[in-house]
């Protein structure tokens, strides 16, 4: 399979680290963007976030040279088709990319790309469950028209395996009115951002299989910026980390997605901050347990 050459390759790692064939986790790009309704620009995102890692260190302090594990970028995956149809696509190229044996990275994009990806990864694992960093509950029925909008992602994905949602902070009146119906736990950003007493208890939510999915905007803005909706009050750098570190210690972390970032040329602290986090997850998959 190709992949991009440097200086599109994620970190610029080393081709002996790079191939396909030899790599553990590959990086799908998915520049997708047809639903987003505030600001635009998250189908430049999986480019941003690329170009920001080849400023990463290699070597990483906690998990030493992540990139060992191999690190395969594949090419940006171009789907120009209304949501309804670009599910069903990212569901088959996923697909492929599990019966291959990869740990798969998707970089995003917005939020509407999670439910395919996650119809292929439960294909693959029964015991599946999903955990969602996020700002919003994305528990819509439907938005502007699409059952399939980034505010439904979590809505659909909920109909093909449990979800845990973590971070929460905006939501609509329908939204609140589901998750009390269907008696949800949510935890809620403001009850969770100064401590880590809910840890364990989100992780016992979670099934042995998990599949992460990262809406950039779950962090608080004054470290992450550039997203399509800011909203106030966020999670941290270091208390997002440990409590994903854990989730690696836990349970079998199958994958994970990165979405919803809105490259600003004139503050790429936000890209920087992503492809860190990527880079630190893989290294949490790879490279050993440490909290």
């Amino acid at each position: 399979m190709n992949y991009l050459k440097e200086p599109n390759n994620f970190a610029e790692i080393p081709d002996t680290f790079s191939d396909y064939t030899n790599s553990k986790a590959v990086i799908l790009p998915f520049p997708y963007e047809k639903t987003t309704c505030y600001v635009k620009g998250t189908e430049k995102g999986p480019a941003a976030i690329i170009k920001a890692s080849t400023e990463v260190e290699l070597y990483d302090e906690e998990f030493g040279n992540i990139f060992e594990a191999g690190i395969c970028t594949l090419n940006h995956l171009e789907v120009d088709k209304k949501p309804e149809m670009m599910v069903n696509h990212i569901h088959q190229k996923i697909k492929n990319l599990l019966e291959d044996g990869k740990f798969i990275v998707t970089l995003g994009g917005e939020h509407s790309i999670t439910s395919g990806i996650v119809k292929a990864f439960k294909e693959r694992y029964d015991d599946l469950s999903v955990l969602q960093i996020d700002a919003h509950a994305d528990l819509r029925e439907d938005f502007e028209g699409s059952r399939h909008s980034h505010a439904c992602a979590m809505k659909r994905a909920m109909e093909i395996c449990p979800v845990v949602q973590v971070g929460i902070r905006s939501l609509s009146y329908e939204e609140s009115e589901l998750i009390k119906e269907k008696k949800l736990k949510v935890f809620w950003a403001k009850d969770i951002a100064d401590n880590d007493k809910w840890f364990d208890d989100a992780i016992n939510r979670l099934s042995k299989n998990v599949y992460i999915t990262i809406d950039l905007d779950g962090f608080d803005p004054s470290i992450m910026p550039s997203v399509g909706t800011p909203e106030p009050g966020g999670l941290g750098y270091y208390h997002v980390l440990r409590f994903l570190k854990r989730v690696f210690n836990k349970r079998n972390v199958v994958g994970f997605d990165v979405v919803e970032l809105c490259p600003n040329e004139n503050d790429i602290s936000s890209d920087f901050t992503a492809a860190r986090i990527i880079y630190k997850l893989i290294g949490c998959k790879f490279m050993g347990k440490q909290e």
